[in-house]
């Protein structure tokens, strides 16, 4: 079973494919009269965001990484070579306009899903406090398309999207409600909000990730549905040998975010 770390591992190239350039590219032109920018990265993990998008800012930068995994920071801190970087390990939802108050740009990836919509809320309050954009990426909307299909798909991904919904210390997840809810928080705060559809886009040759997001994807619908157990056996076992032969394609949504005050 893959650690966290080589689950993050396995899927940088797809994340990395997916991002919204467009979007990247107005972030670099928002930070472009600058001697150094600053960037917050929110809930860093190994550090994809910045290798991404660290390379497409043309200014020097110093990244400031936050996660609650020291090992995971230590890789992203290592990995970091299109600039400086420093890790924070702390609770990036209890944030203070005074922690990032040096900051030029705020950014987060595959994140806003785990939030619940009072997290959200002090996030966006947080980042208002100090008017710069915001850029999250890749935040699922709970669209997934298999190709070919079969009769339980659609089944298996209500069962899924209620998972990512699920009640943690007495409080749903927000999952694939997450980019609404945060769009609508950041206006309700005076900021425009750009998105961009982002969608993973997974063929033959990325048989190992679709493999392991398939499993993923499988475990917590039943786990969500112990009564689907039963029923998936011979579904999950059929799907899972079309993606280790790599005829399995599969599209699964994501959206990218961009916050400006103007």
């Amino acid at each position: 079973m893959l650690t966290f770390a080589d689950w993050l591992t396995l899927r940088e190239p797809a994340d990395a494919a997916a991002r919204s350039t467009q979007l990247a590219d107005l972030v670099g032109e928002r930070l472009a009269g600058l001697t150094r920018a600053t960037v917050h990265d929110l809930g860093t993990g190994t550090g994809s965001m910045g290798r991404w998008l660290a390379p497409r800012i043309a200014v020097p930068q110093h990244w400031i990484m936050y996660d609650r995994d020291d090992d995971l920071l230590a890789r992203a801190k290592a990995g970091m070579t299109a600039g400086s970087a420093e890790t924070r390990n702390t609770d990036i939802t209890r944030l203070t306009p005074e922690d990032l108050r040096d900051a030029d740009l705020i950014t987060a990836s595959a994140l806003l899903d785990m939030f619940t919509a009072e997290e959200v809320e002090r996030v966006a309050d947080t980042c208002a406090g100090v008017r710069v954009p915001v850029y999250f990426a890749l935040s699922v909307t709970g669209d997934v398309h298999l190709t070919p299909t079969a009769p339980l798909d659609a089944e298996v991904g209500v069962a899924f999207n209620a998972h990512q919904r699920r009640t943690v210390h007495g409080a749903p997840l927000l999952g694939p409600d997450a980019p609404k809810s945060t769009i609508n928080a950041f206006i309700d705060r005076g900021a425009r909000v750009l998105q961009r559809s982002s969608p993973w886009i997974l063929g033959s040759d990325q048989a190992e990730l679709v493999a392991e997001w398939f499993a993923g994807w499988i475990g917590a619908a039943c786990e969500q549905r112990p009564e689907l157990a039963q029923p998936v056996e011979e579904y999950a076992r059929r799907r899972l040998a079309e993606t280790t032969s790599g005829r399995l394609r599969v599209t699964v949504g994501h959206v990218d975010l961009l916050a400006i005050w103007d």
